[in-house]
């Protein structure tokens, strides 16, 4: 009798320590969050800081070359990365013009997104229409005019969405072109170093990339 129940729990218990010898399973890494960031930028023309919205504005130049246009860092990413940016016109301000109702400007301006081989990644263009005050974007602190303002500010708003391909680290901003209309005529303007546009607000969405897999261990040499 006391062989027999010896031999059930035997039995019995064979599957418990069984699965005590499994190997658990490998538990999956959870795929990496995107990220939002202000990315680091240099900005060659800096216009300066709003004095209502506090937005660092940056001047775009017209130029042939990458690197000395706006660059954007863009850190390692897995998948395309999504550049934001705000896109304004350069309006210089005259209270004369604006009291005489001599002020009306159309503008026009061209920008490309570039990557550091000169290839473009798209192009962005603001038009906007500027008669008052009322139409700028905001005053621009740092000058000699009343309450310290510059006489040179933001003017119109266009939200621009680029996907930046897998691989790159950097960007560059640079101007095409800027058509300015006004009652006496109209005119275009693409030299470079000339201001063609103004960027502010802008924002780099991406996923981090894995970290790369360490290097295998070199083979051992056999002793002859």
């Amino acid at each position: 009798m006391r062989r027999a129940i010896a031999i059930a729990l035997l039995v019995t218990a064979a599957p418990v320590s069984a699965q005590t010898r499994r190997t658990p399973p490998r538990k999956t890494p959870p795929p990496p969050v995107s990220q939002t960031v202000a990315p680091d930028m240099i900005c060659p023309t800096p216009l300066g800081v709003g004095v209502k919205t506090k937005l660092t504005f940056c001047e775009v130049m017209a130029g042939r070359d990458p690197a000395a246009g706006v660059l954007i860092a863009v850190p390692l990413h897995k998948g395309p990365a999504t550049l934001t940016f705000d896109l304004h016109n350069l309006h210089t301000y005259s209270e004369e013009q604006v009291r005489a109702k001599r002020a009306f400007t159309r503008y026009t301006a061209t920008i490309g997104v570039l990557t550091m081989d000169n290839t473009l990644l798209s192009r962005a263009v603001v038009q906007n229409e500027f008669r008052t005050a009322a139409d700028l974007v905001d005053r621009v602190g740092g000058g000699a005019g009343p309450g310290g303002v510059k006489a040179v500010a933001p003017t119109g708003v266009e939200s621009v969405t680029i996907a930046i391909p897998e691989g790159e680290p950097q960007v560059s901003l640079l101007g095409e072109k800027l058509t300015v209309d006004r009652t006496d005529g109209s005119a275009t303007y693409s030299q470079a170093g000339r201001p063609i546009a103004v960027v502010s607000n802008v924002m780099l969405e991406y996923t981090p990339a894995p970290p790369p897999k360490p290097p295998k261990p070199a083979p051992k040499k056999r002793p002859r």
